[in-house]
Order: structure tokens, then sequence, then C-alpha cells
């Protein structure tokens, strides 16, 4: 039964991950909580073992994903590995800082400012850039319809630099974060954005999980019961992302968005 269980999961949290670049992990800690608390079987579920499977089952998540955006073509990975100086970085800065602060009260707070950024998909902009001026121009085929934008270098480290920081101290994926910035700021399409973010996921998950690896965090037994469902779920949820319209899926990350920001500000208010 607990095998059944943690493999639903497994695809439930890596397609919702994959379909909007945001990882899954976000899915998958509240899940194992309430797991923990009603659902015999699952007593092992401790904040350390749910984190350390989390961020190693994204590695498949986003492993998987990845292969089936690179194969497509949708992934800006010179823009990633740009961004993946900055992040990277900022997500070590910030799991230090986290030992200084209440990062109750600011979970609080950051779960309005998550909310008030999915608001911001509702304000209308040209998703379908022409004649972009400026540095690092890049330029895509979606669906026959050609995209162009532009990213500046010193912009983007600097904002990934605090999006990682920003990850490491309230210790959400920076995909919730960066997918919204880069749609908004940079004017990317979303699924450039989402498959640019999965592949970013892939390289800071490595990270994160061989370090809760090394503190002896993981629940080697229940961890292989998620795997096979993590990479069946991003495969699932990268192809889905090629089916639906960009508009569909800014809807849906507008959802998941303001999802994360009422999980985050309840935890601060019961914390």
């Amino acid at each position: 039964m607990v095998f059944i269980i943690c493999l639903f999961i497994g695809i439930l949290t890596a397609f919702v991950g994959s379909l909007v670049g945001l990882g899954g992990g976000v899915i998958l800690i509240p899940c194992l909580l309430l797991l923990h608390q009603f659902v015999p079987g699952f007593e092992w579920a401790t904040p350390q073992a749910m984190v350390g499977i989390s961020l190693i089952t994204m590695v498949f998540t986003s492993l998987s994903s990845s292969l089936t955006y690179l194969k497509e073509g949708r992934v800006d990975y010179k823009t990633a590995i740009l961004f993946l100086t900055g992040s990277i970085p900022g997500s070590m800065i910030g799991s230090w800082l986290n030992q200084f602060m209440d990062t109750e009260v600011f979970s609080l707070y950051f779960g309005f400012l998550i909310i008030i950024i999915s608001f911001l998909f509702f304000f209308k902009r040209t998703s379908k850039r022409k004649n972009v001026t400026g540095n690092n121009i890049r330029v895509f085929q979606i669906n026959g319809e050609k995209y162009q934008y532009s990213v500046s270098t010193p912009f983007a480290f600097l904002l990934s630099l605090i999006v990682g920081t920003l990850s490491g101290l309230f210790g959400i994926g920076g995909g919730s974060i960066m997918v919204p910035a880069m749609i908004l700021l940079f004017g990317f399409p979303v699924h450039i954005a989402t498959a640019t973010s999965m592949f970013m996921i892939f390289f800071v998950s490595i990270i994160g999980a061989s370090t809760h690896i090394a503190l002896g965090h993981i629940e080697w037994q229940y961890l292989f019961f998620f795997i096979p469902g993590a990479w069946i779920g991003g495969r699932l949820g990268a192809r889905i992302n090629q089916l639906l319209k960009g508009k569909t899926l800014e809807w849906i990350l507008r959802i998941t968005l303001i999802v994360i920001g009422l999980r985050m500000i309840i935890n601060g208010l019961t914390a």
C-alpha cells in the first residue's frame, strides 16, 4: 500500500512540477506532511527525510522532463547556464542565512509576495515581441510562431542570485520565482520559461540532494518508491506542456503560484 501511494504521489508531483516548471517539491512535501500525520506507514517522514526525498525526486523529475524539452528545442540552455551562475551560490548563501532569521515570519510575507506575482499575469503584455534590441537576443520557434527576447547578463545574474538566496532561505524551489521572472521581466514565452526552469532545477537539485545524502537524511528504502513515479510524471508533464496553449499554461502557473503562496502564509501563521 505504501509503495502504491508513493508511486502515485511521485507521478502527481512530477507531472505538475514539469508542466509549469516548478520542480514539484512544493507539492510533494505537503503531501508527505499529511501522510505522516494521518496514514500508518509514513512515520519515517521527518522534515529532513521529506526535503531529502523531495530533492532527489526532483533530480529525476527534471532530468526526464528536460530530455523531452531538449529534444523539442525548447530549452534556452545558454540563458539557463547564466542563471545558474547566480542561483547556485545564492542558494548556498540563503541556506546559511536561514539559521539567523525567523523564517516563519518571513514565510508569511513571502507567501503574499508569491500571490501578488501570480496576479501580475493578469496585466496585458506582449509575449511575442518583434524587433527586439540589445545583447544576447534569443529566438525560438513554437508551433510555427517566432518569439524573440533579450537577456541582460548583469541583470540576469543579479536576479538569479536574489532568487537563489530566497530559495535557500525559505526552502522553496527557485522555479516558483524564476519562471514568473523569466516571463514578466525578460519576455520569455511560457513554454520556453517552463522548459528552461526544469533544466536549471536538474543541476540545483543535484547539489541540494548531495548535501542531504552526505548528512544521512535519506530514507533509501522509501526513496526508490518515488523515483519511478518522478520519471513517469516528468515525461508526462513535459508532453502535455507541448500540447497546451501558452494562455492555458499561464492559468495553470497562476493557480499553482496562488496555492504555493497560501501554503507559505499558512506555514507562517501556524509555526
